[in-house]
């Protein structure tokens, strides 16, 4: 061994196939993962006056919009709950899904410089904005608190699914975000279409109104949106306003899982040629 030698070294061999996902390459690279997700929380609050209280902002006057609007003007039922906590509790999940999904899927193209100069598990990049919503979730929550303590609503032990909710909404939105971020490499078209794409599907989710106002025999067609088993879910765990529906939630989380890994193989099936066409 020479004086100038080191005992440190970084060998990069191709893949072998898309299940071979070098689980032990992602554990030494997990702070380069939290750095990532730290600095999507630096950028977005980078010179803004209100700085994380954003996070309150946003989703506490979309429900006052929309109480105004659905609650005392079209008169959306809300299952016996109160409109305005009814509406916040779906925004607030809403909220995380829509800006974790939206920030994924241009992170790729965003992040171009370091796609094509450094090399680190790309799959971290996507993943990144979905972490850092955690905290934009956990801020929210504390507008909630304090409309369960005015509107008298005591969680009860069924609170103790939320951290599973929560887990399945990260991997819905990191799934769909590995699909999107990996195809907008290729097609940009993804960033126009995105906004219409998220904007539909919140109509098409029970944010506004409960799974209820839907007729049995069409109420299926709902359940094929994930979000609708995991909306049901986090609504009823935190306001105990009717039982948990284990069902329904089993379906999302059936259908939550397969878009995580299929957008993982999609993700590895082309990130080989990321440095390329960016």
């Amino acid at each position: 061994m020479t004086e100038h030698s080191t005992d440190y070294k970084l060998v990069i061999r191709p893949k072998y196939g898309l299940l071979d996902l070098n689980w032990q390459e992602l554990k030494e690279y997990r702070e380069l993962l939290f750095f990532l997700a730290l600095r999507e929380i630096k950028i977005r609050y980078k010179q803004t006056m209100m700085g994380a209280s954003w996070a309150l902002l946003q989703p506490f006057f979309t429900m006052i919009i929309f109480t105004l609007i659905f609650g005392r003007l079209a008169k959306m039922p809300s299952d016996g709950v109160p409109y305005p906590i009814f509406s916040y509790s779906g925004l607030l999940l809403w909220t995380y899904f829509s800006n974790a999904l939206t920030q994924s899927s241009n992170s790729l193209v965003e992040n171009a410089p370091l796609l094509s100069k450094v090399y680190m598990p790309r799959i971290f990049i996507p993943t990144a904005p979905c972490l850092s919503g955690f905290l934009d979730y956990i801020i929210a929550m504390s507008i909630l608190a304090v409309m369960m303590v005015y509107y008298r609503f005591m969680p009860g032990i069924s609170i103790l699914l939320l951290p599973l909710i929560v887990l399945l909404t990260f991997m819905l939105a990191s799934g769909v975000g590995y699909w999107l971020s990996s195809i907008c490499v290729k097609y940009r078209d993804v960033k126009f279409v995105l906004p219409f794409f998220v904007q539909l599907l919140m109509f098409v989710s029970p944010v506004i109104y409960p799974v209820s106002i839907i007729s049995g025999k069409l109420q299926w067609l709902l359940y094929l949106n994930p979000l609708t088993g995991l909306m049901n879910a986090h609504r009823a765990c935190l306001l105990e306003h009717s039982p948990v529906d284990f069902i329904g939630l089993s379906i999302s989380a059936l259908i939550t899982i397969v878009i995580f890994l299929s957008g993982i193989l999609y993700l590895r099936s082309t990130e080989k040629y990321f440095a390329d066409l960016i």
